[in-house]
């Protein structure tokens, strides 16, 4: 067992685990973040979709070690002072989920884009995307959802 040291949210930790171990497993047990899920274990669904120094990765497939020193966001980083991020709002405004299983990782991806592409064609937001699976199919009301947030962002700036 190594010690790192995570920048969670904000937010350091200590983690006392094997470098390769999985980060989603370190985020949902060591730290019960538990916004982050786990659907396939092979990076393919994008459930367990955070952010890495500002990029989507899946956590699934990403080791520990590979986060050591980098700043991990989760749906739970995600809202400001009781404030729901602008994605966030964006996704319930729309009704973009059903079950909500796989929304965490849809909303994720979708800030990640945001962060470098404030205006994306449906075609780019389709592209970022890609990845994240959505058993309901509500696919229509997550890319309207992606480009209200974008609209808002233009707005707000």
């Amino acid at each position: 067992m190594d010690s790192v040291t995570l920048t969670v949210n904000d937010k350091e930790y200590h983690v006392a685990a094997a470098p390769d171990q999985p980060l989603l497993w370190i985020l949902r047990e060591e730290l019960q973040l538990t916004g982050t899920k786990y659907g396939c274990g092979e990076g393919q669904c994008g459930a367990c979709t955070v952010m890495l120094d500002g990029k989507a990765v899946r956590s699934c497939v990403t080791p520990l070690s590979a986060a050591a020193g980098k700043k991990v966001t989760t749906i739970e980083g995600l809202a400001n002072n009781g404030s729901l991020h602008s994605v966030q709002q964006a996704f319930l405004s729309q009704e973009a989920f059903q079950c909500g299983y796989c929304t965490s990782g849809m909303i994720l991806s979708a800030v990640a884009l945001l962060s470098t592409n404030r205006n994306p064609s449906d075609a780019e937001i389709k592209h970022a995307m890609n990845g994240n699976i959505c058993r309901c199919g509500t696919y229509p009301r997550i890319l309207a959802a992606v480009r209200n947030a974008a609209y808002v962002a233009q707005k707000v700036k």
